[in-house]
């Protein structure tokens, strides 16, 4: 039931976003029938269908080349919905003004011309037909004595005029129209509607469309050249590997012989369907640039099981660092088989903390398991960790979340390593960030607690980064007593 509550709605929103993308970019922009609106139509319905299947072939077991072909145009399409609605968004804006320019330049509605009124080529609106009192009434109508003679009713002088022919008696034949050489009108314009302005005659297909049409164009033409430019910036910084950031955390109970020790901390990495092995030897060749002391790994590091992504992971075995490489799970472990993650990662030489404390020269390094382990029984334990530590040391803390902090503020830990947030990985979704964390990115103190959030060095769903680009982050301890 509450599976339904949620989906249901989430789907109805889904589909109603493709419906107003469909209506602006489809229907306003297109003529019925064309082949434009057919493949746009077509689109519609395969790219929404195409980004469900990305979302949910890995959790249906689906084979791993299938995820990957799935993944790319599936999740790059949830990002252009993103920025093309809110582009349409702003363009609606833009289209109101310009419909109401539009108005008020539409000349306002006017009588028809009267009868014997020329047209705009000079000719009279009833061309081939006598004007004035040469004008012969309809069958039925009223002479000039008032009198209606039906059609084939004898004239004072005994004729019978045809219907058409003049009744006056001061009418001759020498005064009778000569019949019209011009050539036949064409038929008047249909009333259907139409995108010319009103009392617009006909006219032939315009090579420019109507102005209407043109405003309709070029909002949607605008909206989509700014999406695709945001999603083709975004990706590329992905691409392009994390940014090195560099902090420095005091700590008081830091000895001198600490001070300046460097750790490199990442998290978030998302090694899956789109991210794989060259991504894992980008942060690799970044993180070994950094020539740190120690390598804490928060988190997050794939989407996807071993056997589908060990060759990916690979390069994770030459991290370089002087006291060595840590890891702790975070909620996609989880999802993806943690016990074999936490297995697969000692084989590469990069030590698990599982609510586990090592000692280090100058301070100690704990790491607990994420929140999501609680589904597994396998959640933090803040006592099996820290219980039974010299409270004179330092103590640095691996958490995944930065939700922790406030179980980390009360068993007195120094500083705590987090990642999860992406910085919200891309705009306006920093908002929703910050909003659900306490610490969305950088280095925050509660109580006698510090709290650094790291950006991390991947992405998930979309491989895109907009406003929130990624980093591998050198935490440098300081010592107040140096």
């Amino acid at each position: 039931m509450i599976f339904a509550l949620i989906v249901v709605p989430v789907l109805g929103l889904f589909f109603g976003v493709h419906r107003y993308l469909w209506c602006r970019l489809v229907r306003d922009t297109t003529t019925p029938g064309g082949r434009p609106r057919r493949a746009g139509t077509a689109a519609a319905f395969v790219l929404p269908l195409t980004a469900l299947a990305a979302l949910l072939a890995g959790r249906a077991g689906a084979p791993f080349p299938l995820q990957q072909a799935l993944a790319w145009p599936g999740y790059l399409w949830l990002a252009l919905v993103l920025y093309l609605t809110l582009a349409l968004l702003v363009g609606e804006v833009v289209r109101a003004v310009g419909l109401r320019v539009l108005r008020d330049r539409e000349p306002d509605g006017a009588p028809p011309p009267a009868a014997g009124t020329p047209s705009r080529d000079g000719r009279s609106p009833d061309a081939g037909t006598t004007s004035g009192e040469e004008r012969s009434p309809a069958a039925g109508t009223p002479s000039g004595d008032g009198r209606s003679p039906a059609a084939g009713t004898p004239s004072p002088e005994g004729r019978s005029p045809a219907a058409g022919t003049p009744t006056s008696a001061s009418a001759s034949p020498a005064q009778a129209p000569a019949p019209s050489s011009d050539p036949p009108r064409p038929p008047a314009p249909s009333s259907a509607p139409t995108l010319l302005p009103p009392h617009t005659s006909a006219l032939p297909p315009l090579a420019v469309p109507p102005r209407r049409l043109f405003l309709a164009r070029a909002v949607a033409a605008g909206a989509s050249l700014a999406a695709t430019a945001a999603v083709g910036y975004g990706t590329a910084t992905t691409l392009r590997g994390p940014v090195v950031k560099r902090v420095t955390v005091p700590l008081a109970k830091l000895p001198r012989a600490a001070h300046g020790f460097r750790i490199a901390v990442v998290s978030d990495i998302h090694l899956g369907p789109i991210l794989g092995r060259a991504h894992t030897r980008r942060v690799v060749e970044t993180i070994n640039r950094t020539d740190p002391d120690l390598v804490a790994i928060v988190g997050d590091l794939v989407d996807g099981s071993v056997a589908d992504l060990a060759p990916a992971a690979e390069p994770l075995r030459g991290l370089r660092s002087r006291h060595g490489a840590y890891f702790v799970t975070g909620n996609h472990e989880y999802y993806s088989g943690a016990d074999s993650w936490v297995d697969h990662v000692r084989e590469l030489g990069i030590h698990p903390l599982e609510n586990a404390r090592t000692e280090l020269p100058g301070f100690d390094l704990a790491g607990v398991n994420d929140v999501t382990g609680q589904t597994e029984h396998a959640g933090p334990d803040y006592d099996l960790t820290l219980s039974g530590r010299d409270p004179s040391r330092a103590v640095v803390l691996m958490a995944h979340q930065p939700v922790t902090i406030h179980d980390t503020v009360r068993f007195g830990v120094d500083l705590q390593l987090s990642g999860h947030t992406h910085g919200g990985q891309m705009w306006p979704f920093t908002y929703i960030a910050a909003a659900t964390n306490p610490t969305v990115a950088g280095l925050e103190r509660y109580g006698d607690t510090q709290l650094y959030v790291t950006r991390g060095a991947g992405a998930w769903g979309p491989p895109v980064r907009l406003g929130a680009p990624p980093d591998v982050t050198v935490v440098e301890l300081a010592s107040k007593r140096a």
